[in-house]
């Protein structure tokens, strides 16, 4: 008798396979992340290529068209835009000195408890326990000082994303082609077609999603920070808010963070009024504008998009960050199809339709 029978060997060595697979993604987790931007690329731009497609008869030709419209959209948002939030982030740059002396000093505050009424001995618990944390309060600001930098030594990702995207526009339906000829069984054809057509239809929808909240946040904070409330250093501030837009859930609260913390620091008198207008803005996007642009697209818990941030973070840092949600979302679409294959293999495909009905996601 085998010490080890034919099962457990099949067993064993999918766990192995498994296991190397993991590692090596691990590994070169550097170079999927920019695969990774390049298919959300992708997905961002393929309605417009499609529609370019049916005029220009060539699927390379239409490609062009768009790369060239995003090149000359982008340029002009920057030539208008980027010398303006430039000239902001040198100014709070060159103050910031200044800013940390208030801080240690606890200067600032007595100007903030004098303009809002607070009794001396207020203000000077406020700036005992200010001047008890300060060292905590730089070690956090030097953590986010790292992670913008890790940030920025990552911007060749930019030049390479849309290149590869460029392969997986031209290319992508064959791609699926290609996947689905390794699979022989129909029930495990079926599941791994369930999976990419659930996929494509949660990353194109979670993509433009996003982008359009993006665009939404930036626009409101810009404009009811510089044009209403005219707050230092308005348009860098509500392009940061933007652009984290882009984190669920942690991303909008650092946001609101960092646009209540600059305006303290730099004694801007109405901040609770930028206060109460973060509120809310963020239960109108919450729960007006997100549930119907993003609709039911992911299907996360809270609990699991912070898990998914976090882990982001620690695994890929910022990048990691932005890829966090689209991939947990990714990963409950394999479960629910390997429970929908796993069904049909159990109960046959008379249940099929009833599984289906309850699981399937709907676009």
């Amino acid at each position: 008798m085998a010490l080890i029978d034919s099962r457990t060997t099949r067993i064993l060595f999918t766990v192995l396979v498994f296991a190397v697979g993991f590692a090596f993604l691990y590994v070169a987790r550097r170079t999927l992340i920019a695969f990774l931007f390049a298919v959300f690329f992708a997905y961002l731009v393929d309605p417009a290529v499609s529609r370019v497609e049916k005029f220009a008869r060539s699927r390379a030709a239409a490609i062009t068209v768009i790369y060239l419209l995003i090149v000359l959209l982008l340029g002009t948002l920057f030539f208008f835009i980027g010398p303006r939030i430039g000239h902001e982030v040198q100014k709070l740059t060159e103050s910031m000195p200044s800013l940390v002396e208030r801080i240690n000093s606890g200067q600032i505050v007595q100007d903030i408890g004098i303009e809002h009424g607070l009794t001396k001995n207020t203000r000077d618990q406020l700036s005992a326990f200010l001047k008890a944390h300060t060292g905590d309060l730089l070690k956090v600001a030097q953590r986010v000082g790292l992670r913008v930098a890790e940030a920025a030594q990552e911007s060749w990702i930019l030049v390479l994303i849309p290149i590869l995207a460029g392969f997986f526009l031209k290319d992508g339906r064959v791609f699926s082609q290609v996947a689905l000829s390794f699979v022989h069984s129909k029930p495990q054809r079926e599941f791994l077609q369930g999976v990419i057509n659930d996929m494509n239809l949660m990353l194109a929808q979670f993509i433009r999603a996003q982008l359009t909240l993006a665009a939404l946040s930036w626009l409101a904070y810009a404009s009811f920070l510089g044009l209403i409330m005219h707050v230092p250093y308005a348009l860098m501030l509500g392009t940061a808010g933007g652009i984290l837009e882009f984190i669920p859930v942690v991303g909008p609260l650092v946001a609101s963070f960092l646009i209540i913390g600059v305006a303290l620091l730099n004694g801007y008198e109405y901040w609770l009024i930028v206060g109460i207008f973060l509120i809310i803005w963020r239960l109108v996007q919450d729960y007006v504008v997100s549930p119907r642009i993003m609709g039911k697209s992911m299907e996360l818990h809270p609990l699991a998009a912070i898990f998914g941030v976090l882990a982001g973070a620690e695994i890929a840092g910022v990048l990691g960050v932005y890829l966090s949600i689209p991939v947990m979302a990714s990963i409950r679409i394999v479960w629910r199809r390997w429970r929908m294959y796993a069904e049909k293999k159990r109960f046959g495909p008379l249940n099929e339709y009833s599984f289906l009905s309850e699981s399937s996601p709907r676009p």
